[in-house]
Protein backbone atom coordinates (compact mmCIF):
# COMPACT_ATOMS: atom_id res chain seq x y z
CA UNK A 1 0.00 0.00 0.00
CA UNK A 2 1.49 3.15 -1.18
CA UNK A 3 -1.34 5.63 -0.10
CA UNK A 4 -1.06 6.74 3.20
CA UNK A 5 -4.31 7.78 5.99
CA UNK A 6 -3.78 10.73 6.88
CA UNK A 7 -5.34 11.36 10.61
CA UNK A 8 -7.12 14.28 12.39
CA UNK A 9 -7.97 13.86 15.75
CA UNK A 10 -10.62 15.67 17.70
CA UNK A 11 -9.90 15.56 21.46
CA UNK A 12 -6.48 15.72 23.19
CA UNK A 13 -7.37 14.21 26.34
CA UNK A 14 -5.29 11.93 28.69
CA UNK A 15 -6.76 8.78 26.78
CA UNK A 16 -4.69 9.90 23.55
CA UNK A 17 -1.48 10.57 25.34
CA UNK A 18 -0.45 6.59 25.21
CA UNK A 19 -2.83 4.48 24.25
CA UNK A 20 -4.35 6.00 21.02
CA UNK A 21 -2.41 9.10 19.99
CA UNK A 22 1.29 8.07 19.32
CA UNK A 23 -0.19 4.58 17.47
CA UNK A 24 -0.99 6.44 14.42
CA UNK A 25 2.58 7.23 13.80
CA UNK A 26 3.95 3.56 14.43
CA UNK A 27 1.09 1.45 11.90
CA UNK A 28 2.02 1.28 8.72
CA UNK A 29 0.70 3.15 5.83
CA UNK A 30 -0.62 6.14 8.73
CA UNK A 31 0.24 9.64 9.97
CA UNK A 32 -1.31 11.75 12.83
CA UNK A 33 -1.72 14.96 10.93
CA UNK A 34 -3.77 17.21 12.73
CA UNK A 35 -5.25 17.31 16.40
CA UNK A 36 -7.92 19.45 17.87
CA UNK A 37 -8.73 21.02 21.29
CA UNK A 38 -10.19 24.55 22.14
CA UNK A 39 -7.76 24.95 25.12
CA UNK A 40 -4.99 26.70 22.30
CA UNK A 41 -2.13 26.16 25.01
CA UNK A 42 -2.60 22.38 26.15
CA UNK A 43 -3.17 22.01 22.28
CA UNK A 44 -0.24 23.12 20.92
CA UNK A 45 1.84 21.35 24.10
CA UNK A 46 -0.09 18.44 22.42
CA UNK A 47 1.36 19.09 19.16
CA UNK A 48 4.76 19.98 20.55
CA UNK A 49 5.16 16.94 22.34
CA UNK A 50 3.52 14.40 19.86
CA UNK A 51 4.91 16.33 16.76
CA UNK A 52 1.93 16.86 14.64
CA UNK A 53 2.42 18.94 12.12
CA UNK A 54 -0.99 20.75 11.93
CA UNK A 55 -3.31 22.11 14.70
CA UNK A 56 -6.62 23.80 15.73
CA UNK A 57 -9.18 24.93 18.19
CA UNK A 58 -11.68 24.78 15.40
CA UNK A 59 -13.47 21.42 15.00
CA UNK A 60 -14.84 22.41 11.47
CA UNK A 61 -11.49 23.17 10.44
CA UNK A 62 -10.12 19.82 11.23
CA UNK A 63 -12.50 17.73 9.64
CA UNK A 64 -12.39 19.92 6.30
CA UNK A 65 -8.89 20.07 6.17
CA UNK A 66 -8.11 18.87 2.29
CA UNK A 67 -5.41 16.79 3.56
CA UNK A 68 -6.83 14.93 6.08
CA UNK A 69 -8.91 11.67 4.98
CA UNK A 70 -9.73 10.20 8.83
CA UNK A 71 -11.07 11.89 11.84
CA UNK A 72 -10.29 10.09 15.30
CA UNK A 73 -13.06 11.68 17.38
CA UNK A 74 -11.44 11.33 21.13
CA UNK A 75 -14.05 13.10 22.94
CA UNK A 76 -16.66 12.92 25.74
CA UNK A 77 -19.45 10.82 24.14
CA UNK A 78 -22.06 13.97 24.14
CA UNK A 79 -19.78 14.94 20.86
CA UNK A 80 -19.64 11.60 19.19
CA UNK A 81 -22.93 11.84 16.99
CA UNK A 82 -22.16 15.52 15.97
CA UNK A 83 -18.68 15.47 14.96
CA UNK A 84 -19.17 11.73 13.65
CA UNK A 85 -22.03 12.95 10.91
CA UNK A 86 -19.74 16.50 10.41
CA UNK A 87 -16.71 13.96 9.27
CA UNK A 88 -19.03 11.74 7.07
CA UNK A 89 -20.56 14.69 5.46
CA UNK A 90 -17.21 15.98 4.75
CA UNK A 91 -16.16 12.53 2.93
CA UNK A 92 -13.96 11.45 5.92
CA UNK A 93 -13.40 7.82 7.45
CA UNK A 94 -14.47 7.85 10.95
CA UNK A 95 -12.86 6.19 14.13
CA UNK A 96 -14.90 7.56 17.13
CA UNK A 97 -14.24 6.19 20.91
CA UNK A 98 -16.23 4.29 23.33
CA UNK A 99 -19.26 4.58 24.16
CA UNK A 100 -19.89 4.94 20.28
CA UNK A 101 -22.07 7.58 22.24
CA UNK A 102 -24.35 9.23 24.41
CA UNK A 103 -27.37 7.19 24.19
CA UNK A 104 -28.71 4.60 21.17
CA UNK A 105 -30.63 7.02 19.23
CA UNK A 106 -27.81 8.82 19.02
CA UNK A 107 -25.53 5.67 17.85
CA UNK A 108 -28.71 4.47 15.26
CA UNK A 109 -28.35 7.84 13.88
CA UNK A 110 -24.29 7.93 13.29
CA UNK A 111 -24.96 4.29 11.71
CA UNK A 112 -27.49 5.74 9.60
CA UNK A 113 -25.60 8.97 7.96
CA UNK A 114 -22.42 6.31 7.89
CA UNK A 115 -25.03 4.01 5.05
CA UNK A 116 -26.44 7.10 3.46
CA UNK A 117 -23.47 8.25 2.60
CA UNK A 118 -21.61 5.07 2.06
CA UNK A 119 -19.43 6.54 4.90
CA UNK A 120 -16.74 4.02 6.89
CA UNK A 121 -17.57 4.18 10.63
CA UNK A 122 -15.40 2.08 12.91
CA UNK A 123 -15.99 2.05 16.63
CA UNK A 124 -12.81 1.52 19.20
CA UNK A 125 -13.58 -1.54 20.46
CA UNK A 126 -9.86 -2.26 20.81
CA UNK A 127 -9.81 -5.07 22.98
CA UNK A 128 -10.53 -6.95 20.14
CA UNK A 129 -7.24 -7.08 18.76
CA UNK A 130 -5.53 -7.65 21.97
CA UNK A 131 -3.62 -10.85 22.49
CA UNK A 132 -4.80 -12.18 25.72
CA UNK A 133 -8.50 -11.46 24.63
CA UNK A 134 -7.69 -13.07 21.25
CA UNK A 135 -6.30 -16.21 23.33
CA UNK A 136 -9.82 -16.25 24.98
CA UNK A 137 -11.87 -16.65 22.41
CA UNK A 138 -9.29 -19.34 20.96
CA UNK A 139 -9.83 -20.81 24.29
CA UNK A 140 -13.28 -20.70 23.41
CA UNK A 141 -13.51 -21.82 20.64
CA UNK A 142 -11.36 -24.81 21.13
CA UNK A 143 -13.58 -26.03 24.18
CA UNK A 144 -10.52 -26.04 26.59
CA UNK A 145 -13.43 -26.09 29.35
CA UNK A 146 -15.88 -27.97 27.40
CA UNK A 147 -19.17 -26.22 26.48
CA UNK A 148 -19.70 -22.42 28.02
CA UNK A 149 -23.09 -22.29 29.91
CA UNK A 150 -22.47 -19.22 32.01
CA UNK A 151 -20.21 -16.01 32.29
CA UNK A 152 -20.08 -13.71 35.69
CA UNK A 153 -18.51 -9.84 35.26
CA UNK A 154 -17.74 -8.15 38.03
CA UNK A 155 -16.19 -4.38 38.50
CA UNK A 156 -15.77 -2.51 41.71
CA UNK A 157 -13.81 0.41 41.85
CA UNK A 158 -13.90 2.70 45.04
CA UNK A 159 -15.55 5.92 44.94
CA UNK A 160 -13.64 9.62 46.17
CA UNK A 161 -14.68 11.98 47.75
CA UNK A 162 -17.58 14.86 46.45
CA UNK A 163 -14.74 17.21 45.86
CA UNK A 164 -12.42 14.45 44.31
CA UNK A 165 -15.83 14.48 40.98
CA UNK A 166 -16.56 17.87 40.81
CA UNK A 167 -15.10 18.43 37.29
CA UNK A 168 -14.65 15.13 36.31
CA UNK A 169 -17.08 14.76 32.73
CA UNK A 170 -17.89 11.27 33.25
CA UNK A 171 -20.49 11.75 35.82
CA UNK A 172 -22.31 14.76 34.32
CA UNK A 173 -24.94 12.71 32.79
CA UNK A 174 -25.37 14.96 29.89
CA UNK A 175 -21.81 14.84 28.65
CA UNK A 176 -21.65 11.25 29.45
CA UNK A 177 -24.78 9.26 30.20
CA UNK A 178 -24.78 7.07 32.77
CA UNK A 179 -21.36 7.50 34.73
CA UNK A 180 -18.61 5.54 35.01
CA UNK A 181 -21.00 2.23 34.13
CA UNK A 182 -20.90 3.97 30.63
CA UNK A 183 -17.06 4.65 30.65
CA UNK A 184 -16.04 1.11 31.42
CA UNK A 185 -18.89 -1.40 30.74
CA UNK A 186 -18.55 -1.53 26.57
CA UNK A 187 -15.32 -2.88 27.29
CA UNK A 188 -17.10 -5.85 29.13
CA UNK A 189 -20.20 -6.06 27.36
CA UNK A 190 -18.11 -5.71 23.52
CA UNK A 191 -16.23 -8.94 24.78
CA UNK A 192 -19.37 -11.06 25.47
CA UNK A 193 -20.20 -10.07 22.01
CA UNK A 194 -17.02 -11.19 20.81
CA UNK A 195 -16.61 -14.16 22.45
CA UNK A 196 -20.59 -15.32 22.54
CA UNK A 197 -22.54 -13.66 19.62
CA UNK A 198 -25.80 -12.10 20.09
CA UNK A 199 -28.31 -11.44 22.90
CA UNK A 200 -31.75 -12.88 23.06
CA UNK A 201 -32.46 -10.74 26.21
CA UNK A 202 -31.44 -8.42 28.48
CA UNK A 203 -32.49 -6.33 31.75
CA UNK A 204 -31.24 -5.06 34.85
CA UNK A 205 -31.41 -2.30 37.11
CA UNK A 206 -29.10 0.75 37.99
CA UNK A 207 -29.09 2.70 41.49
CA UNK A 208 -27.37 5.46 42.83
CA UNK A 209 -26.25 3.99 46.37
CA UNK A 210 -22.85 6.71 47.87
CA UNK A 211 -24.85 9.79 46.51
CA UNK A 212 -21.30 11.10 46.25
CA UNK A 213 -22.28 12.30 42.37
CA UNK A 214 -26.01 12.69 40.06
CA UNK A 215 -25.54 9.65 38.22
CA UNK A 216 -26.02 6.20 38.50
CA UNK A 217 -22.98 3.99 40.47
CA UNK A 218 -24.05 0.59 40.75
CA UNK A 219 -25.74 -1.47 37.93
CA UNK A 220 -26.81 -5.11 38.14
CA UNK A 221 -27.88 -6.62 34.66
CA UNK A 222 -28.43 -10.60 32.99
CA UNK A 223 -27.95 -11.21 29.33
CA UNK A 224 -29.51 -14.40 27.30
CA UNK A 225 -27.22 -14.90 24.49
CA UNK A 226 -28.00 -17.12 21.70
CA UNK A 227 -26.05 -19.99 22.55
CA UNK A 228 -28.07 -20.49 26.22
CA UNK A 229 -25.43 -18.28 27.52
CA UNK A 230 -26.64 -16.67 30.49
CA UNK A 231 -24.59 -13.41 31.54
CA UNK A 232 -24.26 -11.67 35.03
CA UNK A 233 -22.83 -8.39 35.57
CA UNK A 234 -22.50 -6.44 38.57
CA UNK A 235 -20.92 -2.87 38.01
CA UNK A 236 -20.49 -1.19 41.47
CA UNK A 237 -18.24 2.53 41.91
CA UNK A 238 -18.97 3.09 45.42
CA UNK A 239 -16.64 0.17 47.01
CA UNK A 240 -14.87 1.12 50.07
CA UNK A 241 -10.27 1.49 49.20
CA UNK A 242 -9.47 -2.45 49.47
CA UNK A 243 -12.39 -3.74 47.60
CA UNK A 244 -12.18 -3.14 44.52
CA UNK A 245 -12.24 -6.57 41.72
CA UNK A 246 -12.29 -6.67 37.97
CA UNK A 247 -13.30 -10.14 37.03
CA UNK A 248 -14.55 -11.80 34.03
CA UNK A 249 -15.52 -15.13 34.73
CA UNK A 250 -16.44 -17.98 31.91
CA UNK A 251 -17.67 -21.02 33.28
CA UNK A 252 -17.67 -24.43 31.12
CA UNK A 253 -19.05 -28.09 31.36
CA UNK A 254 -15.12 -29.02 32.53
CA UNK A 255 -13.31 -25.93 34.01
CA UNK A 256 -13.69 -22.17 34.04
CA UNK A 257 -11.85 -19.28 32.35
CA UNK A 258 -11.71 -15.98 34.36
CA UNK A 259 -9.39 -12.99 33.91
CA UNK A 260 -9.19 -9.37 34.63
CA UNK A 261 -10.69 -6.89 32.09
CA UNK A 262 -8.08 -4.37 32.85
CA UNK A 263 -5.14 -7.08 33.74
CA UNK A 264 -2.62 -9.08 31.70
CA UNK A 265 -3.16 -12.61 32.54
CA UNK A 266 -5.85 -15.50 32.46
CA UNK A 267 -6.41 -18.24 34.66
CA UNK A 268 -7.59 -21.82 33.40
CA UNK A 269 -9.20 -23.78 35.96
CA UNK A 270 -10.56 -27.55 34.67
CA UNK A 271 -9.67 -31.12 36.04
CA UNK A 272 -7.98 -30.24 39.22
CA UNK A 273 -5.41 -28.37 37.79
CA UNK A 274 -4.59 -24.04 37.30
CA UNK A 275 -3.09 -22.62 34.50
CA UNK A 276 -1.33 -18.69 34.59
CA UNK A 277 -0.94 -17.32 31.03
CA UNK A 278 1.12 -13.97 31.14
CA UNK A 279 0.71 -11.52 28.49
CA UNK A 280 2.96 -8.19 27.99
CA UNK A 281 1.20 -5.42 28.98
CA UNK A 282 0.50 -3.24 25.55
CA UNK A 283 2.47 0.12 24.85
CA UNK A 284 -0.34 1.39 22.98
CA UNK A 285 -3.88 -0.25 23.82
CA UNK A 286 -6.03 1.00 20.22
CA UNK A 287 -2.29 0.02 17.93
CA UNK A 288 -3.15 -3.11 16.81
CA UNK A 289 -7.12 -2.00 16.18
CA UNK A 290 -5.66 1.02 14.49
CA UNK A 291 -3.62 -1.75 12.42
CA UNK A 292 -6.35 -3.66 11.26
CA UNK A 293 -8.56 0.27 10.59
CA UNK A 294 -5.98 1.79 8.26
CA UNK A 295 -6.27 -1.17 5.54
CA UNK A 296 -10.35 -0.79 5.94
CA UNK A 297 -10.12 3.11 5.22
CA UNK A 298 -8.18 1.92 2.30
CA UNK A 299 -9.82 -0.62 0.66
CA UNK A 300 -8.28 -3.83 1.77
CA UNK A 301 -9.29 -4.67 5.30
CA UNK A 302 -12.93 -5.46 6.66
CA UNK A 303 -14.01 -3.31 9.45
CA UNK A 304 -12.56 -4.38 12.70
CA UNK A 305 -15.55 -3.30 14.66
CA UNK A 306 -18.72 -1.41 12.96
CA UNK A 307 -21.42 0.34 14.39
CA UNK A 308 -23.75 -2.68 14.33
CA UNK A 309 -21.40 -4.90 16.82
CA UNK A 310 -20.88 -1.23 18.82
CA UNK A 311 -24.32 -0.83 19.42
CA UNK A 312 -25.02 -4.03 20.98
CA UNK A 313 -23.27 -2.57 23.65
CA UNK A 314 -25.05 0.60 24.30
CA UNK A 315 -28.67 -1.44 23.60
CA UNK A 316 -27.32 -3.18 26.86
CA UNK A 317 -26.36 -0.03 29.37
CA UNK A 318 -29.22 1.65 28.34
CA UNK A 319 -31.51 -1.46 29.23
CA UNK A 320 -30.01 -1.90 32.61
CA UNK A 321 -29.70 1.37 33.46
CA UNK A 322 -33.42 2.63 32.74
CA UNK A 323 -34.80 -0.50 32.13
CA UNK A 324 -36.10 -0.70 28.79
CA UNK A 325 -35.03 -4.18 26.89
CA UNK A 326 -33.94 -3.19 23.27
CA UNK A 327 -33.79 -7.16 22.18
Amino acid sequence: MDKIIRWGMIGCGSVTEVKSGPAFNKVACSQLFGVMRRDAIKLKDYASRHTVPYFTTDANALINHPEIEAIYIATPPKYHQEYAIAAMNAGKHVYVEKPMALNVAACLSMKEAAEKLNAKLVIAHYRRELPLFMHVKKLIQEQAIGKVHSVNIIMHKYAKSKEAYATDWRVKPAIAGAGFFYDLAPHQLDLVFYFFGKAISFSGSATNQAGIYEVEDTVNGIIQMENDILVKGNWCFAVEPGAEKDLFEIIGTNGKISFPVFGHEILVEKEGTLETIAFDPPMHNQQNLIAKIVPYFLGVGENPCDAEEAIQSMEVMEAFVYGENNA
